[in-house]
């Protein structure tokens, strides 16, 4: 599953666009691509979260999105074939009714848009899909989606080789600390 944050502004959306790298990580994302403004910040971000609690999402710029897109979705998701690409929008059908009919036997990505989508990603992604038809946080529609997604996969999600590790708690803070040396 990669995550795809089209039109990233630098100066605008550093925030947000961290919060959908972060969201990506904790539900289950294997890579989160940044396109529009590179912005080290957004990535070092997303690289220091990985370090710290573990897991092995790749995080990068991605220079030229739609050609990227245009080649997923059409001939070469990684491995030769045809990937299946899906875009969160508003302007889609919902949610609910169309994960169940998605290919799972092929590379996935979830194109997440900024200010500005072009019109072509409409047509090139095989799936629009909505979270809802009113106006709302980008992060919400891809936790929404990701929780959706996955919620069929009976092993909880693992984060090995971190440095901390939260522990659930009922009434605390319970945070584990790994010596490098262990």
């Amino acid at each position: 599953m990669t995550v795809l944050r089209l039109g990233h502004r630098r100066d605008r959306d550093k925030r947000i666009t961290s919060h959908l790298g972060l969201t990506a990580r904790a539900f289950g994302a294997d890579r989160f691509l940044l396109s529009g403004d590179l912005d080290p910040g957004v990535l070092d971000t997303l690289t220091s979260v990985r370090q710290r609690f573990g897991g092995d999402m790749d995080v990068r710029h991605e220079a030229s999105a739609m050609g990227w897109l245009k080649r997923f979705a059409g001939h070469d998701a990684g491995d030769g074939t045809a990937g299946v690409a899906i875009h969160l929008t508003m302007y889609g059908e919902p949610f609910r009714e169309v994960i169940p009919t998605i290919r799972r036997d092929r590379p996935v990505v979830v194109v997440v848009g900024g200010a500005k989508v072009p019109g072509q990603v409409y047509g090139i992604c095989q799936y629009n899909v909505a979270i809802g038809q009113q106006p709302h946080s980008e992060v919400a529609a891809l936790a929404l989606f990701l929780d959706s997604w996955y919620s069929s996969v009976a092993t909880p999600l693992r984060f090995d080789a971190g440095e901390v590790k939260i522990m659930p708690s009922k009434s605390r803070k319970n945070v584990v600390t790994f010596d490098e040396e262990e």
